[in-house]
């Protein structure tokens, strides 16, 4: 049934089969979001659909549609890269009350507040204003998701404080709506404002010369460097970056060669140098601009932080089929746009511890807000029907977004930088190896049921080295121990107080016992020192501690190698409904059956190496959680309290020592806890288990 609060009808209704759609959070003249719940994840979701179509031409539908799924397929990419881009999770059509089929996207659900809100919030309070310092932190993760986004050839086209969303339980930031402006742009030259008042793909308070006349040149990755300049501006200055009361008033301020957006135009002390790094950034000429985000914001972040961001490159980063903005493509709008089109196009076209009964041993996990804004909302800017509204903040819409804690915003000052790396050329990698680029992230976790031994969170700087992409198999295993340099798997499991019967359960997983039949498994049942010795036999050695976590999740803070979604039968090899009634068939007394995830994975026991590649981590390792426990070469002691106010170089973990550490989980790990990148165990090195295994890691 539809109504004036749900035009569309699909309150009450499920989508696809999965998505219950539970109420209306934001419209506009493009799209209206819906929140929606995961049937069978039991999870809130943004259903964000498309209702442009209908005011398009029939002839002209299936071009829209192409491009919507072409954008929602770049989102979804983009997003898999970095957990700063809203996660894309689904797309697909549906019908409206009027008979007219239109596409949807689902989109991962965020609760917190735009940075728009949070400034404004700061702003009535009187809160003092960020350091430029501070507002370069704060930003690190967008300037990361823009680079990524720049080397493939993609360019946002509408990065403003709206569209950054800063989360309300993490210290973190997200960007929003990537890929909505060339939908917005197509739907404009298909005659959609027309007949359904005005519309823009950008918005004027942050765009850039080309954006409102492309006399100036096309627009592309350098109109986002402009738009990134003045949003720094805007958090350091607390004053908006440009003024003017309409659309026209923007377009001069935007383009006037006698007054550019700096944050000294605003009225904040900042270097001569850092003046000119920001002049350059918002020069009226795109040709005259840095030419991607990388570029700018490494000159930046090593003149304010006295570093680079090493996750977007510690080179200039090269625009991936984009064309230069100094080119003479510049200078023909039409020729230049279909050059940007088609490049974007082509741009998108173990046991669960040393043994089971060890693992019964590890200690369990142990201002009022509105509705939560929806990643992705598309109102505000969508939603204005004047051209005037422009020059104001324009939000996500009434009771859109939620109100974040007290601290919010000191929780986005705090936002981990994924830091800085040597600017030194880095050596390749030896086949089957990938090269880490080195960093600094925090080491350790802050999550609610982290145990004691994964804190404090401490900073970490790594230089880059390499590590295996898999786990080290049995055939490669036996053929080192075939060739002498390394000692023979066991068939047997040895472990401190392990019984008769354990054997008897357990012995028969010690993968070496069929050599072909799981030649691609990982190798297991050996020790520490068996591992040590077949990483020295190929010129190797075991990652530390610090670069087996860095390799795993990054710089960026997420909770698993895949992002923050939780863990699931497609994304690692851990305890499903497999591998419970696996446990019920060969009871041990002191392992309860217990289960990860409702799913059957599809392996009972371990798995072929990279069976699931949806898991790897942001690096492109997998398997880096589940299958098989990893030895690293740290032996084992609590983390210092002392570090968590410091940035520790290469930590090596104590010189001495009882217990070796390992890392990552195995094939019936049952709390997801476990598989979290910073999660710690501790063994003695003569230990083998089923569940135990490695891989390796080589100095640059």
């Amino acid at each position: 049934m539809t109504s004036a609060a749900d035009p569309l009808g699909l309150v009450g209704t499920t989508i696809a089969s999965k998505y219950a759609i539970e109420s209306i959070v934001g419209q506009g003249g493009f799209a209206t979001v819906f929140r929606a719940q995961h049937i069978l994840w039991k999870r809130p979701v943004a259903v964000k659909v498309f209702t442009a179509l209908g005011a398009v031409a029939e002839e002209q539908r299936q071009q829209l549609l192409d491009d919507f799924i072409q954008e929602g397929a770049l989102l979804a990419d983009l997003s898999e890269k970095s957990t700063a881009i809203v996660q894309a999770r689904d797309i697909g059509m549906l019908v409206t009350h009027a008979g007219e089929s239109v596409p949807y996207m689902v989109l991962e659900w965020l609760d917190g507040k735009p940075l728009e809100d949070v400034l404004a919030k700061e702003q009535a309070e009187s809160a003092p204003l960020r350091s430029l310092e501070q507002a370069v932190r704060l930003l690190d993760p967008i300037a990361e998701a823009l680079a990524l986004a720049h080397k493939k050839g993609i360019a946002h086209r509408d990065v403003k404080p709206a569209n950054i969303f800063v989360l309300a339980e993490a210290a973190g930031v997200k960007l929003l709506d990537f890929g909505i402006a060339k939908v917005v742009q197509d739907v404009q030259k298909m005659g959609f404002g027309k007949t359904a008042g005005h519309i823009t793909s950008f918005t004027p308070l942050y765009g850039a010369p080309e954006q409102f006349n492309r006399v100036h040149g096309s627009t592309g990755p350098w109109t986002d460097v402009f738009a990134l300049a003045l949003v720094v501006a805007e958090v350091v200055s607390g004053k908006e970056p440009m003024s003017g009361d309409h659309l026209m008033q923007l377009a001069v301020a935007s383009a006037d060669p006698t007054t550019r957006p700096t944050p000294r135009t605003l009225g904040v002390q900042i270097s001569d140098e850092v003046e000119a790094i920001f002049l350059k950034a918002v020069a009226v000429k795109p040709g005259d601009r840095y030419a991607n985000c990388a570029d700018f914001w490494n000159a930046l972040r090593t003149k304010v932080v006295g570093d680079r961001l090493s996750s977007i490159g510690s080179d200039r980063m090269s625009i991936v089929g984009a064309p230069s903005p100094s080119s003479q493509t510049l200078l023909d709008e039409g020729a230049a746009q279909k050059a940007s089109d088609r490049h974007e196009v082509e741009a998108r076209t173990a046991a669960t511890g040393p043994s089971a009964s060890a693992a019964t041993a590890l200690p369990p996990p142990s201002s009022k807000s509105r509705a939560p804004l929806v990643a992705g909302l598309v109102v505000g800017a969508l939603a204005v029907t004047g051209v005037a509204a422009f020059a104001l903040r324009g939000g996500a819409g009434p009771g859109a977004a939620a109100t974040p804690s007290a601290s919010a915003s000191q929780h986005a000052v705090a936002a981990v930088p994924a830091s800085a790396s040597s600017a030194a050329p880095v050596k390749a990698c030896p086949p089957g190896m990938i090269t880490i680029p080195g960093g600094e992230f925090f080491m350790g976790s802050q999550e609610k049921d982290a145990l004691d031994t994964e804190k404090p969170p401490h900073r970490v700087k790594l230089m880059p080295y390499c590590m295996d992409e898999l786990e080290e198999t049995v055939a490669q295993y036996k053929d080192c121990s075939d060739r002498g340099m390394c000692r023979r798997a066991g068939k047997e499991n040895v472990w401190p107080g392990i019984n008769e019967a354990q054997k008897k359960i357990y012995d028969p997983l010690c993968n070496i016992a069929d050599p072909e039949g799981k030649a691609k498994h990982p190798i297991n049942c050996i020790d520490w020192d068996q591992a040590r010795e077949a990483c020295d036999a190929r010129g190797a050695r075991l990652p530390t501690e610090a670069e087996w976590e860095f390799a795993a999740r990054g710089p960026d803070g997420r909770i698993y190698p895949w992002g923050d979604e939780p863990p699931n039968a497609t994304l690692l090899n851990a305890c499903g409904k497999e591998c419970v009634a696996w446990q019920k068939k060969h009871r041990d007394p002191d392992n309860t059956p217990a289960l990860m995830y409702e799913e059957d994975d599809g392996f009972v026991n371990t798995a072929p190496v990279g069976s699931f590649p949806k898991g790897k981590s942001r690096y492109g390792l997998q398997d880096v959680v589940g299958n098989v426990w990893e030895w690293v070469a740290d032996y084992y002691a609590d983390y210092d309290p002392a570090t968590a106010s410091s940035t520790v170089t290469e930590p090596k973990g104590p010189a001495t020592g009882s217990d070796r550490v390992i890392r990552g989980g195995a094939w019936n790990g049952a709390q997801p806890s476990w598989v979290r990148p910073s999660f710690r165990f501790h063994v003695a090195p003569t230990a083998r288990s089923y569940g135990f295994g490695f891989r390796c890691a080589k100095s640059l």
